[in-house]
């Protein structure tokens, strides 16, 4: 994972002058993607405070966002971790693979080394923390439409910190075992929100059965014995949030 981070994570720094007049003169499209409407409506201002840029789509849940990013063509798109129904995480990995062209700035309240490192594994690009909005969003903005990365300040410190090996010594920095499908990492997810069987059958296209199947196989591979147990794997592995 550190040579994967290396590879891909030459931030720009906050304040550097990396980001130029060229981009900020460009015509951006954005996306939202956050399940509160009072941060769409707080990002929506500063972005279109700037000439050119715009919110082209918005979106309250990750489902959503991966279905309407195909009609409204993002630049950039700006997503929280913390989302219903399809966590941040697996938004990010189908959106950078159903449509590359399109790149991904987190945008969250979280700053732990799982998730930065999680985050920008499943393909994002920048990371920028709720409390650095209005300082650092601008700039990010303006690096990732060019596809260069960028960090808020504190991200960085925590890249920097998985480089060189910095921190607790006995950290596991593996990816969690065993691995979930996509599917299984969906059904996790909804049976963690309160979902029934059924209204996961529903939201899935799937059956009830097939439902029980996978949650039965889910529970067996993690040898998790209850809802309770699943709530904390959830949890810990950053498919939801508290």
């Amino acid at each position: 994972m550190a040579k994967d981070l290396a590879d891909t994570t030459q931030p720009v720094v906050p304040g550097s002058g990396r980001t130029g007049a060229a981009t900020r003169d460009a015509v951006i499209s954005v996306m939202l993607v956050d399940d509160h409407d009072v941060v769409r409506r707080g990002l929506r201002s500063i972005i279109e405070s700037h000439a050119g840029w715009r919110v082209s789509c918005e979106a309250t849940n990750g489902r959503e966002a991966v279905a309407i990013a195909s009609g409204c063509s993002p630049d950039v798109v700006v997503t929280d971790l913390g989302l219903p129904e399809l966590n941040g995480l697996e938004t990010i990995r189908r959106i950078r693979q159903e449509f590359p062209a399109s790149e991904v700035i987190v945008f969250s309240m979280y700053e732990t080394e799982f998730l930065v490192r999680e985050a920008i594994a499943a393909g994002a690009r920048g990371y920028v923390l709720k409390s650095d909005a209005a300082r650092h969003l601008t700039e990010a903005i303006e690096a990732v439409a060019e596809h260069r990365p960028y960090f808020s300040p504190a991200i960085a410190v925590t890249i920097r910190d998985v480089l060189v090996g910095e921190g607790d010594e006995d950290r596991d920095l593996s990816p969690p075992s065993p691995p979930l499908t996509p599917r299984e990492r969906e059904i996790v997810q909804l049976l963690v929100e309160g979902k029934t069987n059924r209204e996961i059958a529903t939201t899935l296209s799937i059956s009830a059965k097939t439902v029980e199947t996978h949650r039965s196989t889910i529970m067996r591979k993690l040898g998790l014995k209850s809802i309770v147990d699943l709530v904390r794997y959830a949890m810990r592995n950053g498919i939801t949030y508290p």
